[in-house]
């Protein structure tokens, strides 16, 4: 068995780096958060410590490095000699950008055998690749190549209502759930030319050349029914985003076609309302939650320990927080550098009071715990908190704390055993991974959250994965009846999500969030 495995992910877009430790993911770090920028096209060296430093290791103890293409913007081959120099004692292992997607998904899944997904916009020339999963083996297939690209689609899209390309699809979502899918016929047209059943795009609808947002031609206006020249309406919008959610969600059941198991990762499967259909259409879904880029440096461990050393033992995916925890002494010192005021709690059971109390009052709680989330989502470690049961909550986060738009709603975090008393939802939602349902008797009280007429976004919380944060959920239970917070990650203004204490105290000062607790420290203004 290798006793340490470094793989590392996302190296030209959001580099990672994740650690296998004695048969264990002990280990997993976005380079954007501990660096405050992504630092892209070479190696994540702040992550790669961190990583190394959570995990209780050095670079010397390294048996392999397990690296995901694309690694490097100019030749590859100088890329590899430059880590050989770097790692002389270890064995470098490249592994296919898509075949570490699917490993990511496929070995951290509980599934002997399964159809697994691997979509994005195009990851080394491909958009997407089906592999069969079959005990410890990925055998590819079915490519799709780029430009035909189910990704690329939604990046278009997601200039033409607007927004920021490969930055903002994941209000494209959000936004559809306000619409109807009007112009699903279209997309259906422009996906499937000649009546293809693989997804094979129709260029006479794109034309990137004549500088329009998303780059659609005359006949894709023309089938809208709107002039090109003329700016769309807002339900123009909401329709677009809820035609191409209904028909990339189409495209996603029909490539795993008549699957029992379904695994799948991707930039795509982090579209949580695309793995609400999957759960809807197939017995069993996973999606690997760090769907995206990081995501791969998790998949290219996993497939050096099974792939490379040949080991039968699947590794246990137990958590996502995985980054790494701060010492009282550390927050202390951060905090009186600031110059600040502050209560030290001496107990867990004061900690969870003061927090308690302070909800109740309908403040606004950031809430820095233990190990950083690895991943897009903030999972109770990172996250900003407030009570269902103050109207104004959903407003005060969007508009005085996180500046986005109204119709991105957030999650509710709730003990995994009494989430079925509120919610309909499946086990992904473990990992802020999909989207459940309100039971009706409950819609009211959640009424700032739904998203159309009855989805909401559900944490599910395993008090054995995160006991503070589930006595937390359950103490607020025990004082308002209402064992349910709104949850959402810890930044500001777009940027990553806090690591340090010192994140954290900027982070608190620079928003409109009433109280801090840091570890066992509380601070409020």
């Amino acid at each position: 068995m290798p006793r340490l495995i470094a793989g590392l992910g996302g190296l030209l877009s959001d580099p990672a780096c994740c650690i296998i430790k004695d048969g264990e993911i002990a280990s997993a770090v976005e380079q954007a958060k501990v660096s405050r920028q992504d630092r892209l096209g070479w190696f994540p060296n702040e992550a790669f410590q961190i990583a190394l430093e959570a995990a209780g290791a050095s670079a010397a103890n390294v048996d392999c490095l397990a690296i995901a293409r694309p690694f490097a913007t100019g030749p590859e081959s100088a890329a590899q000699l430059a880590l050989r120099a770097k790692f002389p004692a270890s064995e470098i292992v490249v592994v296919e950008h898509h075949h570490a997607h699917a490993a990511s998904a496929y070995y951290a899944s509980e599934f002997d055998s399964a159809t697994v997904l691997s979509v994005d916009r195009a990851g080394d020339f491909r958009s997407a690749v089906v592999f069969r999963g079959e005990g410890n083996r990925l055998t590819p297939a079915r490519e799709l190549y780029f430009p035909d690209s189910l990704g690329d689609l939604f990046n278009r899209v997601t200039e033409l209502v607007g927004f920021e390309p490969r930055a903002d699809e994941h209000k494209v979502q959000w936004l559809s759930t306000s619409g109807e899918p009007k112009y699903a016929d279209l997309f259906r047209r422009i996906l499937h030319r000649g009546g293809s059943d693989w997804p094979r795009i129709d260029r006479a609808y794109i034309d990137a050349e004549n500088g329009r947002p998303g780059g659609f031609s005359d006949r894709f206006f023309e089938a809208l029914g709107q002039a090109a020249d003329k700016p769309l309406t807002s339900a123009m919008k909401t329709d677009l985003a809820a035609s191409l959610q209904c028909v990339i969600a189409e495209e996603l059941v029909r490539m795993a076609g008549d699957a029992r198991n379904v695994c799948i990762a991707g930039g795509l499967a982090l579209n949580t309302l695309l793995i609400h259909s999957l759960e809807e259409r197939f017995e069993r879904v996973f999606v690997q939650p760090v769907a995206g880029n990081s995501g791969t440096a998790l998949g290219a461990a996993l497939y050096a320990w099974h792939n490379f050393y040949g080991e039968a033992a699947r590794v246990p995916f137990r958590t996502l927080c995985l980054g790494p925890a701060y010492e009282p002494a550390e927050i202390k010192r951060v905090i009186e550098n600031c110059k600040l005021r502050f209560q030290f709690l001496l107990t867990q059971e004061q900690l969870i009071e003061q927090a308690v109390a302070a909800l109740n009052e309908h403040k606004i709680v950031a809430w820095m715990q233990g190990r950083m989330e690895f991943g897009p989502r903030a999972l109770g470690n990172r996250s900003i908190l407030a009570s269902p049961l103050n109207p104004y909550s959903t407003e005060n986060l969007n508009v005085y704390i996180k500046h986005r738009e109204p119709f991105r709603k957030f999650a509710a975090s709730v003990p995994e055993e009494l989430a079925h008393e509120y919610f309909d939802v499946g086990p992904n939602a473990r990992f802020l991974a999909t989207v459940g349902r309100v039971r009706p008797q409950h819609r009211e009280t959640f009424a700032h959250a739904i998203l159309g007429s009855d989805l909401i976004r559900v944490h599910t919380v395993r008090k054995e994965e995160n006991p503070l944060y589930h006595e937390l959920l359950v103490a607020a239970g025990r004082s308002t009846g209402l064992p349910v917070l709104y949850n959402t990650s810890f930044n500001l203004f777009g940027d990553p999500l806090v690591c340090t204490p010192r994140d954290a105290v900027r982070s608190f000062y620079s928003s409109g969030i009433d109280a801090l607790f840091a570890g066992s420290f509380f601070l409020e203004k």
